[in-house]
């Protein structure tokens, strides 16, 4: 079964003792929490009639074997005082450990119950003593003692306290009031009869007691508002039957008469009633009013004593006992009012001291403080008025405060002022003060943003506090926040967050007509950082953004998107006739802003170039692809060489998905060994004798080929490159040496990435596979374009050096079409050059190239270096590369790229194939 409590189930009942199904008063079925509470009504029954069963049973049984009143008493009181004993012990044991306080309470009753029925037990024997105040007598003078300590504990204690003085002179005060009623209504005429006035009040001590412990704890009890508290209550009936019960005891002593059977009966009944309480649910609690009631019962019994012996005053009566009781009470009820009297004038200080030391800290946070009455009308402001807005307090007295309060935070103030000044009002706003954040007035007339908080005056109800906290610097340090976090900190433009919102925010509001997006990259940038240093580059960066800014309109969003790239939103263009026209001449002006003048970083002058897109609006065209169709155009720009403009198209898109798609092949075409090796024939063009090879990779993705093309620039951009072009190196190594193992003097030639040169261990990898192939230094020629040279030349001058002191020959490829072909010939000390093929396929048909090349080639030889024409295909180019002198050569004509079986028929004894 269950009880709950104020907060939650009391008891955890068995499963075991749970029945399948509970059923409600109308009989139909019940469950769950529905069940809980039909058992927790029904299960009363049980102990209420064993008590009632078995207490009856008692006294029937004494009365028809002709017992005494004593004895009928001692027997009824002995059973009903175990059976509440007994039902304590077990509703406590029940009881889950979050209420342990109130299981404890239950214990103490139960011990007070026990020891109580004791007394009562041995009462009949001890009764036949001649003592006044007999064993019996203390022992249910001990067990009422237990009963009031369980009383008390069996309720919630109240947050605040009255204090244990208080109590107790409330406690006595309550039980000097009923002892004087009683005197005058029983006990005074029974003194005036008695012979020893000493065993009078001896007899009277347990009666005496009994009224202090009951008045003691029943205002705690009948004021609590835990929702049980049936057994404090029955507790309290229980110490008054047993007080009213001992007082007709003491008199029918005194009076040597024995004591009625209905007085001896009552505390049996209410012992039963106890055995019942544990188990009865109540789930309402005490109300505020009747707390109230209860807590002025002590002052409500001392104005009934002090009538009733008022009266018995002027009767004539007068009784020393009387006046003892009446002067006690006198002189409680004086300690009483100075006590409170003190307690106030402590508060009264306590809250002088509180409300000083509120304005002293309003004063010392800057807050400024103003009393206002219901109108507005400031009656009072605080020192810190002046230093905060300007105002002298006197410049604001008896001012209305709306005065001060921005004309748009009226209404709202005056709200607030109204229901703070209600009397009716029992909100929160009348109780702890609100919030409200207007503007206040300067003196010198700028609007303050504030904070300010309106509650009732401690001291008077009809004015109101308002303490105002100025949020200037809140403000514009949330103001700063906020444009840091949407602005760049280098260039000061918007960055990209702010970018991706207001694109997003022009395309729902005006739709895909009149918007473009056009992205920037500053070509080049990245060797500024690695030359003159980060701090230099976010110069450079800054003096961009402002060319960029004189060349945008007004109405554009200028931003930067991050590293070296800007993007431009322009809401007033389109995607065709003059609007279209427009976004492509800013695009065009973006590029000659940053390629026409160099910039001057760190005493330098460093000339950039410009890579820009342009992508338009469509149609269903979510934000983020209009942005990233900017992006592909601009990239497309940069990979054509930069300083120039891209509109996007469609293909583009496409472009970057099939490259995306190959960059993701590749890794897996490097684990499943799906590359393989051709070889070109390198042969002296005097005796058509092979003399080196270079190696080709190619790709066969399952069944189909693809062309070099198509992967390298992929695998370059993701650096799958470095590990396929070692593979290829360590391959070629190992073919080449077992060429030259069968006394074949042949070479190998390989080609270079920038991302290959500029690896970690590059040079180490090239040792490596020479070491493990066994072939020769000498035999390995490493070839590398001249625009890898000019876009890096430090660093790539010294890696070549690097391999160049290994034995490793190095070549020129593509000679002739970079921008300082000579200068590098001087710088690094290279062993061949080869002639790019665009000069080679014009020789006979092309005077000019045929210079060219004849000045190339004299230029090599003079020079001491190897001349290899590449892309030789027709006869005639192969007569007249003889006739210039040119040494060696390769192409169609000369032999196809081929594996390395077609290489091993190419031996020496081979000759010079003269068609394709």
């Amino acid at each position: 079964m269950t009880h709950p409590t104020e907060s939650g189930d009391a008891y955890a009942t068995p499963a075991s003792a749970e029945t399948p199904e509970a059923m409600t008063p109308g009989g139909e079925a019940a469950t769950g929490a529905e069940a809980t509470r039909v058992k927790a009504r029904r299960d009363p029954r049980v102990p209420l009639t064993t008590a009632a069963g078995l207490g009856a049973v008692a006294v029937v049984a004494a009365l028809v074997t002709g017992g005494s009143a004593p004895v009928v008493t001692a027997i009824a009181g002995v059973v009903t005082g175990l059976l509440a004993a007994i039902s304590l012990i077990m509703a406590a044991s029940r009881v889950v450990p979050a209420h342990r306080r109130q299981s404890g309470a239950w214990r103490w009753m139960a011990a007070g119950s026990l020891t109580w029925l004791l007394g009562v037990g041995v009462r009949p024997v001890a009764d036949g003593t001649p003592f006044a105040l007999t064993f019996a007598d203390l022992l249910m003078l001990v067990g009422s003692v237990l009963l009031a300590i369980g009383c008390g504990m069996s309720v919630k204690p109240p947050a605040f306290t009255r204090g244990v003085i208080r109590q107790a002179a409330d406690a006595y005060l309550g039980a000097a009031s009923v002892f004087a009623v009683a005197w005058v209504a029983v006990l005074g005429p029974a003194f005036r009869k008695a012979e020893d006035t000493g065993a009078f009040f001896v007899a009277l001590a347990l009666p005496v007691v009994c009224l202090i412990a009951t008045c003691a704890v029943t205002p705690a009890v009948a004021a609590s508002r835990s929702g049980n508290r049936v057994v404090g209550l029955t507790g309290v009936g229980v110490l008054t039957a047993i007080t009213v019960a001992e007082m007709a005891t003491a008199l029918s002593r005194l009076d040597g008469d024995t004591p009625p059977l209905a007085a001896g009966l009552v505390v049996p009944a209410m012992l039963l009633v106890l055995a019942v309480a544990p188990w009865v649910q109540e789930d309402r609690p005490a109300r505020p009013l009747a707390a109230a009631l209860t807590a002025a019962t002590p002052l409500v019994l001392v104005a009934a004593a002090t009538l009733v012996a008022t009266l018995y005053a002027i009767g004539g009566s007068r009784d020393a006992a009387l006046v003892v009781v009446a002067a006690s009470v006198v002189l409680v009820l004086l300690g009483r009012l100075f006590v409170l009297l003190v307690e106030t004038a402590g508060m009264r200080r306590l809250v002088d001291v509180g409300e000083q030391q509120l304005r002293r800290l309003a004063e010392n946070t800057g807050d400024v403080v103003l009393v206002c009455d219901p109108a507005g009308v400031i009656q009072e402001a605080g020192p810190g008025l002046e230093t905060t807005y300007g105002y002298c307090p006197e410049d604001l007295a008896f001012r209305s405060i709306f005065d001060y309060i921005h004309p748009e935070d009226l209404p709202a103030v005056q709200a607030l002022l109204d229901r703070m000044t209600d009397e009716d009002g029992d909100g929160p706003e009348q109780e702890g003060g609100t919030r409200i954040s207007c503007r206040f007035r300067a003196s010198d007339g700028t609007w303050r943003p504030t904070e300010s908080v309106a509650a009732r005056h401690v001291r008077d109800d009809d004015l109101v506090l308002v303490t105002i906290r100025d949020l200037s610097d809140q403000v514009a340090l949330r103001n700063q926040v906020t444009h840091l976090t949407f602005h760049d900190g280098v260039t000061g433009l918007p960055n990209r967050a702010y970018f991706e919102e207001r694109a997003r925010d022009v395309l729902t509001r005006r739709g895909a007509g009149g918007t473009a997006v056009i992205f920037l990259d500053l070509d080049g940038f990245t060797s500024v950082n690695d030359s003159v240093g980060h701090a230099s580059g976010d110069h450079l960066l800054g003096q961009a953004a402002r060319r960029l800014r004189s060349a945008v309109r007004a109405d554009d969003t200028l931003a930067r998107w991050g590293g070296d790239e800007f993007a431009v939103l322009l809401e007033g263009g389109g995607s065709g006739g003059a609007d279209a026209q427009t976004a492509i001449d800013l695009a065009e002006r973006l590029v000659r802003a940053v390629s026409n003048e160099p910039f001057r970083v760190a005493d330098r002058d460093v000339a950039l170039t410009a890579s820009v897109g342009v992508a338009f609006a469509e149609e269903d065209l979510p934000p983020g692809d209009l942005l990233r169709n900017a992006d592909v155009a601009m990239s497309r720009a940069k990979e054509l060489g930069g300083r120039r403009m891209e509109v996007f198209a469609t293909h583009m898109h496409a472009d970057v998905l099939r490259r995306l798609e190959i960059a993701s092949d590749l890794q897996r075409a490097l684990l499943e060994n799906q590359f393989a090796i051709e070889y070109q024939p390198v042969v002296d063009l005097a005796t058509s004798r092979v003399t080196a090879v270079e190696a080709l990779v190619r790709w066969w993705r399952g069944s189909t080929f693809v062309p070099p093309e198509q992967f390298l620039g992929p695998a370059e951009d993701t650096g799958i490159i470095v590990p396929l072009s070692e593979w290829i190196l360590r391959e070629a190594c190992r073919e080449v040496a077992a060429w030259r193992a069968s006394s074949w003097d042949i070479g190998l030639a390989l080609n270079l990435s920038t991302r290959q040169i500029m690896a970690p261990r590059f040079v180490e990898t090239v040792a490596e596979a020479l070491s493990e192939s066994g072939l020769p230094a000498s035999a390995l020629t490493l070839e590398v374009i001249e625009e890898m040279l000019v876009d890096d030349a430090g660093e790539m001058i010294s890696r070549l050096s690097e391999l160049r002191t290994l034995g490793v020959r190095l070549a020129i490829d593509d000679f002739g079409t970079g921008y300082a072909s000579l200068a590098f010939l001087r710088q690094l000390p290279v062993d061949m050059i080869k002639i790019d093929p665009s000069f080679v396929s014009g020789l006979g048909r092309d005077d000019t190239l045929t210079l060219l090349t004849k000045t190339i080639v004299q230029l090599g030889n003079d020079l001491g270096l190897i001349v290899v024409a590449e892309g030789i295909e027709r006869p005639e180019q192969l007569d007249l590369l003889r006739k210039m002198g040119c040494t060696r050569g390769q192409g169609y004509l000369v032999a196809r790229p081929m594996t390395a079986r077609g290489v091993d028929s190419l031996r020496p004894t081979t000759t010079l194939q003269n068609t394709a």
